[in-house]
């Protein structure tokens, strides 16, 4: 009772944000619905500077929601199918990631960037967008202010990619008869979900594919989101050591307060439906989790744009633009070059 008395003001605001963002989302996939929540959140957030006992509860969305959504992501992952058909990507998922991360850290240093908002725009790029930034900002202690500066970067290359890959692709001289190569290229050179799915539907629609392209693309990038898993234990072992090193340990801090136990009941929840998908259960037992799982993140979405500073964020978007055009532009250069390699295309 005293959690309700305490949360729900703040909880039903970010759900009347998440609804309409929730709807129109599915109506513009290329943007997405968390996108529109967290501009929404910004916009409400300029006239609403005091918001009292919606507080608590805005700040309980953009934590405790995120982190249940990443759980809950967790039940649209086969494993062992994801393994098995993302074998053909896999070097090139690697390739792409430790391209970004490599960016990111580098830019960090040249640019003077701070610490949480290169890790977020690097993992964001790498991985997969909004899902990675939610996973990794409870490890990593980032505020709602990093967290909405890198969704927003990510957003915006998002976008570029989804309008521009298809054209890029007949341009570069990709097969049109098969949608195996532009699928492993959207799947592991575009950030969020969103916007692979959208530039795969586009390509299927270019060369009358049906789904193969989006097939593919959606394939390799699950096999690309399980890289989530050992970055944020990476994370939370860093930020472990360094406050040892700066005695803040001493204050109570300990790794096992600051391992991420969310992402053990990721992996729990995988487990549990490759189990399940293994013993016959249709896989569409797991949409509704999954739904779900998308509509959290939309919440947790409104609720740090309500706690966004949209001014501060316009004032020093610059150089996370720069790192993430950069990380943008590596993932893309890998991905074409490895592929060619390979002779995929």
């Amino acid at each position: 009772m005293d959690f309700l008395k305490k949360n729900y003001l703040g909880i039903f605001v970010c759900l009347a944000i998440a609804v309409p963002s929730w709807i129109l989302g599915k109506r513009f996939p290329v943007i997405g619905g968390a996108v529109i929540a967290i501009i929404i959140g910004m916009i409400i957030t300029l006239f609403w500077n005091d918001k009292g006992k919606a507080s608590a509860g805005i700040r309980f969305t953009s934590k405790m929601i995120l982190q249940a959504a990443v759980v809950l992501l967790g039940f649209g992952m086969n494993l062992s199918v994801v393994l098995d058909t993302g074998k053909q990507s896999l070097p090139i998922i690697i390739c792409t990631i430790s391209t970004s991360l490599g960016i990111a850290w580098i830019l960090h240093k040249v640019m003077n960037i701070k610490g949480n908002t290169a890790t977020l725009i690097g993992v964001g790029s790498s991985i997969c967008g909004g899902s990675a930034i939610a996973a990794t900002a409870p490890v990593i202690d980032a505020d709602d202010d990093e967290v909405a500066q890198a969704i927003s970067v990510i957003f915006f290359f998002n976008v570029l990619a989804a309008l521009l890959f298809p054209s890029l692709g007949k341009i570069i001289g990709f097969d049109i008869t098969t949608g195996d190569a532009f699928g492993i290229f959207a799947g592991t050179a575009v950030n969020d979900t969103s916007s692979v799915t959208a530039a795969a539907s586009t390509w299927d629609s270019m060369w009358n594919l049906g789904s193969q392209t989006l097939d593919k693309a959606v394939t390799v990038k699950l096999t690309r989101t399980l890289a989530i898993i050992p970055i944020t234990l990476v994370l939370a072992y860093q930020r472990a050591r360094e406050a040892k090193k700066t005695g803040t340990s001493t204050s109570g801090f300990s790794f096992r307060r600051a391992f991420p136990m969310f992402i053990v009941f990721f992996v729990l929840a995988s487990i549990i439906t490759t189990f399940c998908l293994s013993i016959g259960i249709s896989s569409d037992v797991f949409n509704p989790l999954k739904e779900l799982s998308k509509f959290f993140i939309i919440m947790a979405m409104a609720a740090i744009g309500l706690n966004s500073n949209v001014i501060k964020l316009i004032k020093s978007g610059g150089k996370p633009i720069i790192l993430g055009g950069c990380c943008w532009i590596g993932i893309t250069l890998v991905s074409l070059i490895l592929q060619h390699v390979m002779g995929i295309w």
